[in-house]
């Protein structure tokens, strides 16, 4: 392992221990009556939303896998795919931060457009990291990896280390995740962005909250998709 490549081994042990600490009061509390109100909700409603996000991450990751360049980092070493990646980060950051403040400002009608938008801005940015670390979408087992890295960055504690757990053990257990949990996956992103998102429909708040919101899920889907790539392309190193 040269110089470079021992920073980040440190850099992403550091990042999977903030990952693993335990949330604030506040967090586990808004997990608590989420989960109580999700006990409310009929099964069959489940169901419909369990299909519907299905249907939309299916179609999200069509679309992305269609408009990503690849090969744009070709020949590239690690230290200058850590320079390319913040700044597609930043990228999508503005990108999530216009459109949080314009469905925000348009009250609660283009309030629910914000969910499949912003889903849209996630998936697009994590298929450009995917190439700018080298790895090939077209793969059906990458696609089933930028899932896992989206589920990662937006999940309760007991998921989040089931979750770390695969991905840094991604080529053992890769064969044995043949089909995302949809119901799982949809119900931890939806517990997770229900707080932050609700302020977005409040009248005369919500372009504000919806820019801010959407600026900082996208630096955490950022920092959990350059970390977890970081640690794949360590792992391949021979001196790790």
């Amino acid at each position: 392992m040269n110089e470079y490549e021992l920073k980040v081994y440190e850099e992403v042990e550091e990042w999977k221990r903030k990952l693993m600490r335990r949330s604030g009061m506040m967090n586990r509390l808004s997990k608590k009556a989420q989960g109580k109100i999700n006990g409310w909700i009929p099964e069959k409603v489940h169901e419909v939303m369990t299909e519907s996000i299905k249907a939309m991450v299916k179609a999200t990751l069509f679309g992305s896998q269609a408009t990503t360049i690849k090969d744009q980092a070709r020949g590239l070493t690690l230290a200058e795919r850590d320079e390319l990646a913040p700044r597609k980060i930043a990228a999508y950051q503005k990108t999530a931060v216009v459109e949080g403040a314009g469905t925000g400002a348009g009250g609660i009608l283009l309030g629910l457009a914000d969910f499949p938008l912003l889903l849209t801005i996630k998936m697009k940015f994590l298929f450009e990291a995917a190439s700018v670390y080298g790895f090939n979408t077209k793969e059906y087992e990458e696609r089933l990896f930028i899932l896992q890295v989206f589920q990662l960055a937006f999940s309760s504690n007991e998921i989040r280390r089931t979750t770390l757990s695969d991905i840094e053990n991604w080529e053992s257990r890769k064969h044995d995740l043949v089909e995302m949990d949809w119901r799982k996956f949809q119900q931890e992103y939806r517990d997770y962005i229900d707080l932050a998102k609700l302020f977005q429909l409040v009248p005369g708040i919500g372009a504000i909250v919806g820019a801010y919101a959407n600026n900082n899920l996208l630096k955490q889907l950022g920092e959990t998709a350059m970390n977890a790539y970081r640690l794949r392309l360590l792992q391949k190193s021979p001196e790790l």
